[in-house]
């Protein structure tokens, strides 16, 4: 995927090359957004870009037993949310990522880190759940918003 990345930043800077800075910031803003879009989309499907589904979460151990059953969200609603998932464009590059204290958490799920879960708690291995990277189809939509904006 890296060497795909590479071709098509080799292909497309070579084209933004010509356009002028007013009109390349357009096109990344553009691609920013749709990237983000995406990104949020596959975040809330529960899908590594491979299109592989996340580890599931490790069952909980009750210290009691509780009335009813405690109804679990999807993982990680909250940080696919525009406060959090950031995104920084400008007339050169594209960034995309987590802002604040949510920064850590994502980076340990990315990365199939150690992290202690509470404060007098044992470290815990958690499982690699890729919450950013490039799909192919991503990197497909990059493509095609770049021939359309720059063929008239």
């Amino acid at each position: 995927m890296a060497d795909d990345l590479r071709a098509l930043e080799n292909w497309a800077g070579a084209l933004l090359n010509q356009v002028q800075p007013a009109e390349r910031r357009k096109v990344t803003q553009t691609i920013a957004r749709e990237l983000r879009r995406s990104q949020q989309q596959r975040i809330g499907a529960q899908r590594n870009p491979d299109g592989t589904p996340y580890a599931p979460r490790k069952p909980r151990q009750q210290l009691r037993a509780k009335a009813g059953r405690i109804k679990q969200r999807k993982m990680f609603a909250k940080l696919r949310t525009a406060r959090y998932l950031r995104l920084q464009s400008d007339a050169s590059s594209i960034a995309l990522g987590f802002a604040g204290r949510v920064s850590r958490l994502a980076r340990i799920h990315q990365y199939g880190l150690r992290d202690k879960p509470g404060r007098n708690s044992p470290d815990i291995q958690y499982q690699r759940r890729q919450l950013l990277g490039f799909s192919d189809a991503e990197l497909e939509m990059i493509r095609d918003q770049l021939v359309a904006h720059l063929v008239p």
